[in-house]
Parts: C-alpha cells; sequence; structure tokens
C-alpha cells in the first residue's frame, strides 16, 4: 500500500485499493462525511487532511492531521458517527496542532 498526497485538505485519502475495500469501511466514511459538520461546529475535523488506513484487512485506521485541537464531546459525537467500537489517540503534531486517531476493529 502507499499514501497519496492530496493538495485539497478537505478531501479524504486511503491505502486501501478499492477492489478490497470492505462495505464497512465505505460506509463509516459516507457516515463521517454525512454527520461530521453536525458534532463538530468549531470545525477541529471537519476540513482537516484525512487519511483512512486498512491494516491486515481487519482494522481501519482514521487519522486526522493538522487539528489544532479537540475536545472530548468531539471525539465521542465522532465514535458515534463511526458506529462500531473504537479507540481514540491524541498526539502532539507542532506546538500549535495534534493529530487525532480512531482505530477501528472490522468485523
Amino acid at each position: 500500500m502507499h499514501e497519496r498526497h492530496v493538495n485539497d485538505p478537505g478531501r479524504m485519502v486511503t491505502d486501501a485499493p478499492r477492489a478490497t475495500t470492505p462495505v464497512q469501511l465505505t460506509e463509516i466514511q459516507q457516515r463521517l462525511a454525512d454527520g461530521l459538520a453536525r458534532i463538530d461546529p468549531h470545525h477541529r475535523l471537519l476540513g482537516r487532511p484525512v487519511r483512512y488506513r486498512l491494516i491486515d484487512g481487519q482494522t481501519l485506521e482514521i487519522s486526522y492531521r493538522d487539528v489544532p485541537g479537540i475536545a472530548d464531546a468531539e471525539v465521542l459525537g465522532v465514535k458515534r458517527l463511526i458506529g462500531a467500537e473504537c479507540s481514540c489517540t491524541v498526539a502532539p503534531q507542532t506546538a500549535e496542532s495534534v493529530t487525532v486517531r480512531f482505530v477501528i476493529a472490522l468485523k
């Protein structure tokens, strides 16, 4: 798999080949695209570079980069949109931004 760089920060990037992407991945991407504006009123995640990475066909990692900060309520909102049990980590990226990662076990 390889990572593609996209100039449009609002565009989603995925490492997963389309032919092998499970239906669940597509459903999660659609729920996030449809609901993120509703649960992210300060646009901390909306419009940020996002990467979907399928790991061994069993785990999905969603990474948002260049996030200025995130509240617990926004993390919980994203987890509700994902609709599956997942974990979230927030790691420093620069002095002004963090990377937010959600990891989901696919069934």
